[in-house]
């Protein structure tokens, strides 16, 4: 399996988790409390998924995951 073949779920955990960070390091975000709960709970989504078990550099993996979340939410944006 390619690291770059990634689930939808994956990719869109990682989109909601950047979009989540985003919403709270801006000026004054409403409701922290919750965006902390659920960035957690997004976070422990991403570190858990069963799809890392199939690739054999983990950390290379989360990296471009990180990548194409961050392209494909540019894209949606536009």
């Amino acid at each position: 399996m390619d690291a770059t073949d990634f689930p939808d779920d994956l990719v869109q955990t990682q989109a909601a988790w950047n979009a989540i960070y985003q919403a709270l390091a801006a000026p004054r975000p409403r409701d922290t409390t919750a965006l902390r709960r659920r960035l957690l709970l997004l976070s422990v989504r991403l570190w858990w998924h069963p799809h890392w078990e199939a690739v054999s550099s983990v950390p290379t993996a989360r990296s471009e995951l990180r990548h194409l979340a961050r392209t494909h939410g540019a894209v949606r944006a536009a």
